[in-house]
């Protein structure tokens, strides 16, 4: 048989800095480093063997509070600030995108904007802004209630466009730092904005030029309709649960419809969905690693979880009964992520599962992101054929298990992925929109 010679679209990649190789158990194996967690030494050996690698980015989620029922366990969600993060790598590293995490719904416009166009300047155009609305943390910013997810979602428009226009108020092209004639600046570009909404209220202008280079790219994770719509307008990629080929297939092909609806084209949104990878030398032990990270899985916590999502309650489910589309009572009308609900509902409503391997499946246990259990072999064969099919632009690798894992997606998946052309041997830009416009 012939090979097939069709040129395939090289993918982007970038890496979670977010410790899911020490998720569950795993930070209790033997050289963890969960002694230096939040150290920025820690990151920087990550985004150090990402950027020999030739990632596209790295990126750190956040949130805005700390759930203490998973603390006694596991770091859970304790970290550095995100952006401070990522400032103190731009010194260390010269070439990956640095994507921080900032939230719409708890921060003022006007600092955010100061606050990531001072990381693009520091890091030589390679800043990005992750655009989260939250779903948990009002009352650490005195808020009542947390808004529902249309008003998040609206807030978070009008937020990223004021931010939009706070880095076009003070445009590069205002400097003249003229020493013969004295003129530092022609201040007539410099323009407030003078915007107020619904709400937020924004003078202008923001008292940092503009980057003389490639604009900060945009980066969104909303999958309800409101968040895809949201998504579709703005941003440049799109991390979104995917846990099958299917329900990528099918989001990838919502958003260029949205897209389109918004005067943009298709491919300026990149899907890039989170690949959670179990990787080892043989199925077998990447499947007892995948069963000793989880090996102290919260049942009663999960349960709950379970019965907030969807309304059904599993404490005294018979263990050998499978759970059937018609057990499944009639949709939550207030979940707290209306996105993981719907998967993990379509997820009962496709597979009759028992009760001990619902608690192992994704929508379970993280973001209900695409799942690789095995070898690289299997990695590499499954990105392959997502890429095929058309389904994703890359993936965001969020390595799971162990160090040794992390370091099996960065030294053997991807080689692999070069070598099948499907990622790129070298950079040939400098700045983080570069790497995203390479293959378009």
């Amino acid at each position: 048989m012939a090979a097939d010679m069709t040129p395939r679209k090289p993918l982007h990649i970038g890496l979670s800095l977010a410790p899911t190789w020490l998720s569950g158990d795993a930070w209790r194996r033997p050289g963890s480093n969960i002694e230096g967690l939040y150290s920025s030494d820690f990151a920087l050996d990550l985004a150090r063997r990402a950027e020999a690698a030739h990632l596209d980015f790295v990126f750190r989620p956040d949130v805005s509070f700390l759930p203490m029922e998973a603390l006694e366990t596991g770091a859970g969600f304790a970290s550095l600030d995100p952006t401070v993060l990522m400032a103190a790598l731009a010194r260390e590293t010269s070439l990956i995108g640095l994507v921080s995490t900032v939230s719409t719904t708890f921060f003022p416009p006007y600092a955010v904007a100061r606050q990531l166009q001072s990381l693009h300047w520091i890091s030589n155009g390679r800043a990005g802004w992750n655009i989260v609305t939250a779903l948990q943390g009002h009352e650490n910013f005195g808020l009542q209630a947390m808004p529902d997810a249309d008003e998040r979602y609206a807030r978070a428009a009008e937020f990223t466009d004021v931010v939009r226009r706070l880095w076009a108020s003070f445009p590069n092209e205002a400097l003249k730092i003229d020493r013969d004639s004295g003129r530092y600046a022609d201040a007539s570009l410099v323009h407030p904005i003078d915007h107020e909404g619904p709400h937020l209220k924004v003078r202008g202008p923001l008292n940092l030029p503009a980057f003389g280079g490639p604009r900060i790219p945009l980066v969104q994770a909303g999958a309800s309709s409101t968040g895809r719509d949201f998504a579709a307008s703005v941003a440049d990629i799109v991390f979104a649960p995917t846990p099958d080929l299917d329900a990528a297939l099918e989001l990838r092909r919502d958003l260029s419809r949205r897209a389109q609806r918004h005067g943009r084209q298709a491919q300026d949104v990149r899907l890039l969905p989170g690949l959670s990878l179990y990787l080892a030398d043989t199925r077998e032990q990447a499947r007892e690693m995948f069963q000793q990270t989880h090996g102290r899985v919260d049942r009663a916590r999960k349960l709950a979880s379970i019965k907030a999502m969807v309304g059904l309650d599993l404490t005294d489910w018979p263990a050998d009964r499978p759970i059937t589309a018609a057990d499944l009572p009639p949709p939550v009308a207030t979940p707290s992520s209306r996105t993981h609900a719907g998967l993990l509902r379509r997820l009962m409503e496709r597979e009759s599962l028992r009760i001990d391997e619902l608690l192992l499946r994704p929508e379970i246990l993280s973001a209900a992101h695409w799942q690789v259990v095995g070898t690289v072999d299997d990695a590499v064969a499954q990105i392959t054929q997502w890429s095929a099919a058309g389904a994703i632009d890359g993936f965001l690798a969020a390595p799971g298990g162990s160090v040794e894992s992390l370091h099996c997606v960065l030294e053997q998946l991807v080689p692999r992925l070069v070598e099948a052309g499907l990622f790129r041997s070298r950079y040939t830009g400098t700045t983080f929109m570069e790497h995203l416009d390479e293959s378009r």
